[in-house]
């Protein structure tokens, strides 16, 4: 049991990490796109599709992790920023409001911080959990 959420909160902390990595390195790399040609100044599709393939793999790591650990507000938090980030890449990709674009972090770190936590902390020792 406790190696399932071992796991499934490093897979979140791994998943959650490259998901900011992917963020920050976003504004850079297309910087670095515009300096070297002027033709395209739209996002590339398979880029785009990066995002999704994060959020879901991080839905996974949630769910696991959600269902393992010992602490409820740790399951609640971790919905919860999963769903924040959820909004803020559809939200990214649809426009539906205009935010800042580093309002995608926050999420993305407090999943990470939540994992961390709940690795650390709040791992399952019996099998009744």
């Amino acid at each position: 049991m406790k190696s399932k959420l071992i796991k499934a909160d490093f897979w979140g902390m791994l998943i959650s990490g490259l998901c900011l990595i992917h963020c920050i390195a976003t504004p850079f790399l297309f910087i670095a796109k515009t300096c070297s040609k002027t033709c395209c100044h739209d996002t590339p599709t398979w880029w785009k599709t990066i995002d999704f393939i994060f959020l879901g793999i991080a839905l996974l790591a949630v769910f696991e992790s959600s269902k393992k650990t010992s602490k409820n507000p740790l399951k609640f938090g971790l919905w919860l920023s999963w769903f924040f980030l959820a909004i803020v890449i559809i939200n990214e990709h649809l426009a539906f409001i205009e935010v800042f674009d580093q309002l995608i972090f926050i999420p993305a770190i407090t999943l990470i911080s939540i994992h961390f936590y709940s690795l650390k902390y709040c791992s399952c020792t019996t099998k009744n959990c």
